[in-house]
């Protein structure tokens, strides 16, 4: 007697549940299929618009998950769980985490605000929360730069996009600031010459602008010069480098002497 009243219990819980559970597991596969096709749509808009692979990817990764919790309380909503009572579960849920996890949040608002308004792409160089690098990722919490040494950076979103950011890369071009100290004895025409040389000779060196070469400084034991070529803003660390050792060259076989402490001996 038991048995059966097993057997039919199951049987009535067949019959009650079945037809939902057969439509829940329907609406799921059509629904992922058809968030799969959108997904795919809006990617292929989004490469017709040109847009940075970095906001490509989070975008779709965002449009995905909220399509997936749509689908999940539909599936929920046809197998007879109360999607009200799910939803004001889930509102507290997200409350409870949201202030657990102000921080997180904050990069996350963060992320979403540098991917909108796009003040850094993947291969600029910038300088930001004093470090400077080139921006390898984008991600939603965090952007990852490659310092200058090689070494690995990661700056929260949050302090990012709510700080200064200096962009080497946006222009294009950049100005290579350079001083030389040379002699009182030397000739200002002559030294002018020299630099000027040294600066046509580069080929990362820009025509326009012109370089600037001026006299900035009558300094204690030099006359100081600023030397200020332009370049591609990816050249910019081997122009300074070459032209730094190319002008104390040139100086050398102009006879032009770089003044540096000298050490006197006085016989008695």
């Amino acid at each position: 007697m038991e048995t059966q009243q097993w057997i039919d219990a199951g049987y009535n819980l067949i019959v009650e549940f079945g037809p939902r559970l057969i439509a829940a597991i329907l609406i799921w596969i059509i629904g992922s299929w058809i968030i799969k096709m959108l997904i795919k749509g809006v990617s292929t808009a989004m490469i017709k618009a040109n847009y940075d692979e970095s906001l490509k990817k989070f975008l779709l990764n965002l449009i995905n998950w909220a399509f997936k919790i749509i689908l999940i309380i539909v599936v929920l909503g046809t197998v007879g769980v109360e999607t009200t009572s799910f939803a004001a579960v889930l509102a507290a849920a997200s409350l409870a985490i949201g202030m657990a996890l102000q921080g997180s949040l904050g990069n996350f608002a963060g992320g979403v605000l540098i991917m909108i308004f796009r003040p850094i792409k993947i291969g600029d160089l910038i300088e930001a929360q004093g470090e400077m690098g080139v921006v390898k990722e984008i991600e939603v919490f965090t952007t990852k730069l490659t310092g200058l040494s090689n070494k690995e950076i990661i700056i929260p979103n949050g302090a990012l996009s709510n700080g200064n950011i200096v962009n080497y890369t946006t222009e294009g071009t950049r100005r290579v600031d350079l001083v030389f100290g040379v002699s009182y004895d030397s000739d200002i025409k002559k030294t002018k010459g020299v630099f000027n040389e040294v600066l046509s000779s580069n080929a990362k060196i820009l025509k326009t602008p012109a370089p600037t070469i001026a006299v900035s400084e009558l300094a204690d034991s030099s006359i100081n010069f600023v030397v200020r070529p332009w370049c591609n803003a990816e050249d910019y660390w081997e122009v300074y480098f070459e032209v730094t050792e190319n002008v104390k060259d040139a100086l050398d076989k102009a006879g032009i002497e770089i003044p540096y402490p000298h050490q006197v001996e006085i016989h008695k």
